[in-house]
């Protein structure tokens, strides 16, 4: 009889999960032009812990110019038309990954991971065979997340930002990388 509610139990949690799943699953897409405002908002609203740098994250110009180069995926959401990004650049066989942004209210609900997943399918099927990322040292508590999706530290660079670090703030790039 244990056994029997176990086993009920267990069918009742899946059954849960599958239909959760099935209403909040977001849908990933190609971002198009016509989204930039919304990725705009997006990313600058998740990168605002980025205190230590100056000024917005991006801007319409600079996400043109990504844009141009690669592309983004979106995830959407019921209520929310973009909800999670990440840039995307399959460079043949090495791949890179940035930007990965979710907004604040969505943050710890595994929507990095999925659109981690998402960039990664991308490029493999696009013939990529390693995905390279890039963490700015100052973000030391991306490293462990990175880590539990399979990258490893494989570099460390120079950090030339796109805008003004904070008085007195040194930084450098620690590039990871996974195979795909």
């Amino acid at each position: 009889m244990a056994q029997d509610f176990g086993r009920r139990l267990s069918f009742a949690k899946s059954a849960h999960l599958r239909l959760r799943s099935a209403i909040l699953m977001p849908s990933i897409r190609l971002a198009t032009a016509a989204d930039t405002a919304a990725l705009m908002r997006l990313v600058n609203d998740a990168f605002a812990i980025e205190t230590f740098l100056q000024g917005s994250r991006t801007d319409e110009q600079g996400l043109a110019e990504l844009m141009e180069k690669g592309v983004f995926l979106v995830a959407e959401g019921v209520q929310q038309p973009i909800i999670a990004s990440v840039y995307v650049d399959p460079r043949g066989e090495r791949a890179y990954f940035g930007m990965l942004a979710v907004d604040p209210s969505q943050q710890g609900t595994g929507l990095g991971r999925l659109m981690t997943e998402a960039a990664e399918d991308y490029c493999r099927q696009r013939g990529s065979e390693q995905m390279d990322i890039t963490v700015l040292s100052l973000r030391p508590e991306l490293l462990p997340f990175y880590r539990k999706l399979g990258y490893q530290v494989v570099r460390t660079e120079a950090f030339h930002p796109s805008r003004p670090l904070a008085d007195g703030v040194e930084c450098h790039c620690i590039v990871m990388s996974k195979a795909l």
